[in-house]
């Protein structure tokens, strides 16, 4: 065996010192108890990635609620996070932890605005566009008959308290969904729907009062029809006075606490200082709450709140 000479010996440390001192790999973040699959629509139709938190608390007899989000790709993390903290506090609160199920769409972008057009619209609203909207429909029944069956045999769910979730083009779809198949969730959250699409077609849903009502919450920015001064063209300033976001709210949460039906199972909030890119944040904090309270016995007047 040949002794190491000292020069040798310090070149050895100086490599292991090196080592040490070489920053990190870095590595993907990981939201905890989170996973992702795509499946396609049947009949070759669109391609999904489905998201997916389940929480590390025991399901309750029932089986889990389960809350599912449009436009998973964004707001699925922030969803999570939400049953996250919902499931560390349940010995405190009563609350029983909470599956959570985003529908996005294949890539990384945070918002398909092709796909969601699609998706979650009422309707065609301009000639030569079937196909690239007024897909509501065919959306619906592919959560109904393919992805909540895939859920259910994968995950201990409770099928009696399952809630939907959407903003903007999403939120009309939730509005569409709970006047047209009112039985499809027990709780439909609607955060700054655009109801003026198509003519405000989503509102023929409300002609027929639905046997059994769901719970329903309608939410909405107070500065959404308020654009900062001097940083939009005249042309944009007319599209979007003609696309009222917090007057088309207004008078559909008037429209529905006026039908004895809705009373005690409807609740309004118009959030002030929050626009529309910002306000699906607290919609869906509240409306999580809203999903998670015990359903309110009947009142003499529905629920309105303004909150800040």
């Amino acid at each position: 065996m040949h002794a190491t000479t000292p020069k040798r010996a310090l070149a050895g440390l100086a490599l292991v010192l090196a080592a040490g001192a070489a920053p990190a790999a870095d590595t993907p973040v990981q939201l905890p108890g989170a996973r992702q699959f795509d499946m396609a629509a049947e009949g070759s139709g669109p391609r999904y990635r489905i998201f997916v938190s389940e929480p590390d608390a025991p399901a309750p007899a029932a089986g889990y609620p389960v809350l599912y989000v449009l436009d998973g790709n964004a707001a699925f993390p922030v969803a999570a996070f939400l049953a996250r903290s919902v499931a560390s506090r349940r010995e405190v609160t009563g609350q029983a932890p909470l599956l959570v199920v985003g529908i996005g769409y294949p890539g990384d972008a945070d918002f398909d605005v092709a796909a969601r057009r699609r998706d979650y619209t009422v309707g065609v609203a301009e000639p030569g566009a079937a196909g690239r909207e007024g897909g509501a429909e065919r959306f619906l029944d592919f959560v109904e008959r393919e992805l909540k069956p895939r859920i259910a045999a994968r995950h201990p769910v409770d099928t009696q308290r399952q809630a939907l979730f959407g903003h903007s083009f999403g939120g009309l779809l939730v509005l569409h969904a709970a006047f047209t198949r009112p039985a499809s969730f027990t709780t439909f959250v609607a955060s700054s729907p655009s109801i003026w699409w198509n003519g405000r077609r989503v509102l023929d849903g409300l002609l027929q009062p639905p046997a059994a009502v769901p719970r329903l919450q309608l939410s909405v920015g107070a500065l959404e029809d308020t654009p900062p001064p001097g940083r939009l063209s005249p042309e944009r300033l007319a599209l979007l006075a003609e696309r009222s976001m917090v007057g088309e709210a207004r008078a559909l949460a008037t429209r529905l606490q006026a039908l004895p039906a809705w009373q005690g199972r409807f609740a309004f909030h118009e959030f002030d200082g929050e626009n529309h890119g910002w306000v699906w944040l607290p919609a869906l904090s509240r409306g999580l709450q809203f999903f998670l309270d015990q359903p309110a016995a009947p009142a003499s007047g529905a629920r309105q709140e303004d909150a800040s």
